[in-house]
Formats: structure tokens, C-alpha cells, sequence
């Protein structure tokens, strides 16, 4: 259970269908906002959440805004830490040739919640050997 503290004229967040991972959420503002092209804006959404310990909300892209319009979350996935008590805002990126223009009550992106796993970080001289090594980005074939 997330509790949800909305502003007024907020809209909770919703799952649209009954297999979805993510729930919509929605942009909350007091005039449009243009996004030209290349750029990017923190969009607020008027609402205000307490995660349990142990738990984050991810903020993803919508694919439909994605692929009809190149509009994403830059820092995809956002992380809403357990601690964090402010508004979400959404970091949105025109990666189009064109303006974008998001309305108050536009669905922005989708919030999917996770388990989080804290590790215990232990200082190493070495590591043990792997089959990919050192191998980087592309290193195991196209």
C-alpha cells in the first residue's frame, strides 16, 4: 500500500488495465507547457507519496507518448526513494523534431513500484574471474 497525498486537482494515480504494471500519473499545472524540441522540463504531478521501507516507485516512460510523439522520462527509471516526502515531478525530454505541449491532467508517464534490496558494499583487491572479464559495452556480440 502507497499512501498518496494529492493536491487539489491532482488525479491519483491509475492502473488502466488489470494486467498492468504501471499506473498512469498525471501532469498537474497551471498553464500548458510547451517542450521544444531537445528540451527537457520537471513536470509536476501534485501528488505526494510515503513508501514503505524497503520499496521504491520507478518512474517510466508511457510508450504511447514515447512512440507517437519522442516524448520520455530522461532519467528513466526515475527512483522515488522510501525517505522522500516531496512532490513527484516528472523529468520529460522532447526528442522530437517538434513542439510538444502537455496539458494539466495529460498522463506523463507510469509509476511501477519495487522491491529494493539494500547490498553491504565490501572493499576487494581483486575479483574472481568470469568468462566475459573486462569485456564492456558490446562485448558479447551485436
Amino acid at each position: 500500500m502507497i499512501r498518496i497525498r494529492a493536491s487539489e486537482g491532482a488525479r491519483m494515480p491509475e492502473y488502466r488495465t488489470s494486467g498492468a504494471a504501471g499506473a498512469d500519473v498525471s501532469a498537474l499545472l497551471s498553464e500548458p507547457v510547451t517542450l521544444h524540441p531537445g528540451e527537457f522540463r520537471a513536470i509536476p504531478t501534485g501528488l505526494f507519496a510515503e513508501i514503505p521501507e524497503g520499496y521504491e516507485i520507478q518512474v517510466r516512460p508511457r510508450s504511447g507518448l514515447a512512440a507517437k510523439n519522442g516524448v520520455t522520462v530522461l532519467n528513466a527509471p526515475g527512483t522515488i526513494d522510501a525517505d522522500y516526502r516531496g512532490e513527484i515531478k516528472v523529468l520529460l525530454i522532447n526528442h522530437s523534431d517538434r513542439d510538444f505541449i502537455i496539458n494539466s491532467g495529460d498522463r506523463i508517464a507510469q509509476l511501477v513500484i519495487s522491491r529494493v534490496e539494500r547490498a553491504l558494499f565490501i572493499p576487494a583487491d581483486s575479483l574472481s574471474d568470469t568468462e566475459r572479464g573486462e569485456g564492456g559495452f558490446g562485448s558479447t556480440g551485436v
